[in-house]
């Protein structure tokens, strides 16, 4: 199993970002897909997950209310939208498939003026 994410970059705090992670070697459509993210000197840690069942995405508390996963199964593809941008929320964010121990490479978001 792949998984490559895209997305990341430099936003002004308050910005939008959105993440995107596509998939390869494996049956997407079944497979439980998160977004965690490691803050420089921090452990890594969640920031939602999505089920293959439709039901309600989970959030950290942190990103609740900001934060909006989604997935396109036909282009093996999960997202994360991320509004109001908050100089805490600067870290390498990860595309992970927990049940596959499949991890992306990371992508770089830095929330600065």
């Amino acid at each position: 199993a792949q998984l490559v994410e895209s997305g990341g970059g430099l936003v002004q705090p308050g910005g939008s970002l959105k993440l995107s992670c596509t998939a390869s070697g494996m049956v997407f459509s079944s497979t439980i897909m998160a977004w965690e993210r490691q803050i420089p000197g921090k452990e890594r840690e969640l920031v939602a997950l999505i089920t293959a069942a439709g039901t309600p995405p989970d959030y950290a508390n942190f990103a609740r209310g900001r934060f909006t996963i989604s997935r396109d199964n036909s282009k093996k593809t999960v997202y994360l939208e991320m509004n109001d941008l908050k100089r805490e929320d600067t870290a390498v964010y990860y595309c992970h498939a927990p049940r596959m121990n499949a991890w992306g490479k990371g992508t770089l978001v830095t929330v600065s003026a």
